[in-house]
């Protein structure tokens, strides 16, 4: 059997190699269709490979009538529409790995360039002045870099600082202490790192937490005369305080190779000397770029031809009859999920997720990976799906446990997520009610009654008179409407739990204020 393969954007006949290698393949490259020439077109083609200037739009996916893989070289999928291609059946894989490299190397050369003010000497040489004095630098050598964010990119920084001869201080929410040992650097917390660094390099992804995460209140954590680096993603860093930062020399410098607006031409940050910029290169070299292409040519090539892909984006279709018993829980293990992963306190060692009831006869682990996908995109992002969400589990170190029961506890089923860190254990249980929909029905050891959506507040308190009214005061003063209460207790007069549903997203002023309130003990706001 011959496979079309389409390829609308420029990629290196080595990249391709892959395909051109296989069997029954017929490869077309096009890369000047427009996108109504590609809507024509596309019906006659198995598979698809991009990069990011083809946009694959869910009415390119709805002809799309033989597509069964669309394969991206590169790591982001903004350009095509995953829930269309999920709804028709095509796997959409990406190359997740192939710039790692490239990366890390572009971002020690900013440091390095920020550390010797390199750019700047080389641009005072081409005005034709020999000037030593305006350009002196600073060793590396027994400097401490701050690391935030020890995903892929990030470890392999910290590694090549290490061959510097640099102490590294990192944080990420999955770093344990006992894989900072083995890789030879100090975990700490953000302020942590802040406070220790000479150097700060981040490499988070751009979250609702991680956006303008080094701000105004986080430069006046750091050390006077730190240096800043980012070549993850911008938004990151907020750009008009550091700005400031730099104008008031809280800040010696900055390397910046991604910007919040991009191109990024005309900001009052490059008028500044102490900065340096490129525009986005972090990933433009060849090598990176074949790599990225030679896998996901190996994954269309393997996908094709039967076998199981290593970066799937999306969730592959399943049978009719298996997904019927499961797909009604989704959305609330995602949910249950999310729930724990702003109650969890440290770094999550291991996940027990406990099916009772008739669910106890079902294949229930795509319910599992759902689960694991809203435990970890809090820290990791929308990249994080129903695919790929046990591998990265797996790689991040957590370990995942799937127990079933028949005993429900009352309930036609019952799924109950605990989740394990160096702090203790945290556990949140869940059910469908007919004709109700989706329920929290216990939080660690108390019993409620939750409808998981929208704006929730949890709050642990003290079982005393005055303590609900002090919270709905607050509340009331800042215009913001409860909608429904909930209230769990183990003892009277102990501790007690407060789960509001609340109509607007408590800010985090709004849950401070919450926390100075007498017999209040936390306060968590949760947007589900």
């Amino acid at each position: 059997m011959t496979f079309n393969i389409l390829i609308s954007d420029p990629l290196s006949e080595d990249g391709i190699f892959p395909l051109r290698q296989a069997e029954g393949l017929n490869i077309v490259v096009d890369t000047t269709c427009t996108p109504a020439e590609l809507a024509d077109k596309i019906h006659n083609y198995d598979a698809l490979l991009v990069r990011s200037q083809t946009q694959v739009t869910r009415e390119i996916i709805e002809k799309a009538t033989r597509l069964k893989i669309i394969g991206r070289a590169g790591v982001g999928v903004d350009n095509i529409d995953l829930d269309a291609a999920t709804e028709h059946g095509i796997i959409v894989v990406n190359a997740p790995d192939g710039n790692t490299n490239s990366a890390a190397e572009h971002t020690i050369a900013m440091l390095m360039s920020l550390a010797r003010k390199i750019p700047q000497a080389f641009n005072s040489l081409k005005n034709q002045q020999w000037d030593r004095k305006s350009f002196i630098g600073v060793e590396l050598k027994n400097k401490t870099l701050g690391v935030v964010g020890l995903g892929r990119i990030g470890a392999e920084v910290a590694a090549r600082a290490k061959g510097q001869r640099m102490n590294v201080i990192a944080y990420d929410p999955f770093l344990t202490e006992e894989k900072a040992k083995k890789m030879g650097i100090t975990a700490g917390t953000v302020e942590e790192v802040l406070r220790a660094a000479d150097f700060i390099t981040v490499h988070t992804p751009l979250l609702k937490e991680t956006r303008h995460m080094i701000n105004k209140e986080a430069f006046n954590l750091m050390k006077d005369g730190v240096q800043i680096i980012n070549c993850a993603r911008g938004g990151i860093i907020d750009e008009d305080a550091l700005y400031d930062a730099i104008v008031s020399k809280k800040v010696a410098g900055a390397a910046l190779d991604v910007f919040e607006t991009e191109p990024f031409v005309g900001h009052k940050l490059l008028t500044l000397p102490e900065v340096i910029a490129t525009p986005h290169l972090g990933a433009s070299t060849i090598e990176a770029q074949e790599s990225v292409a030679i896998d996901v040519s190996r994954d269309v090539v393997t996908f094709l031809n039967g076998g199981a892909v290593q970066n799937p984006v999306n969730l592959p279709s399943v049978s009719k009859e298996a997904l019927a018993k499961v797909e009604p829980f989704f959305d609330l293990v995602e949910k249950l999920g999310v729930f724990l992963s702003n109650l969890a306190e440290g770094v999550i060692e291991e996940v027990n997720i406990y099916y009772s009831g008739q669910l106890a006869e079902s294949d229930v682990r795509p319910l599992t990976r759902n689960t694991l996908k809203g435990l970890l995109k809090r820290n990791l992002g929308t990249h994080v799906n129903d695919v790929n969400a046990k591998f990265l589990a797996d790689r991040i170190g957590i370990k995942v446990n799937e127990h079933k029961t028949s005993t429900s506890k009352g309930f036609s089923n019952l799924i109950t997520v605990e989740v394990s860190t160096m702090n203790g254990v945290r556990r949140v249980a869940g059910t469908l009610l007919n004709g109700l929909g989706a329920r929290i029905v216990k939080v660690d050891d108390n019993l409620v009654d939750v409808t998981p959506d929208g704006h929730l507040l949890f709050i642990k308190h003290k079982d005393q008179p005055g303590a609900i009214g002090r919270v709905g005061t607050l509340l009331a003063i800042e215009n913001i409407n409860i909608a429904t209460m909930q209230v769990g207790r183990s003892t009277v007069g102990g501790n007690a739990i407060m789960m509001l549903s609340v109509d607007n997203h408590v800010e985090k002023a709004n849950v401070e204020r919450l926390k100075e309130l007498e017999d209040i003990f936390d306060v968590i706001a949760i947007d589900l």
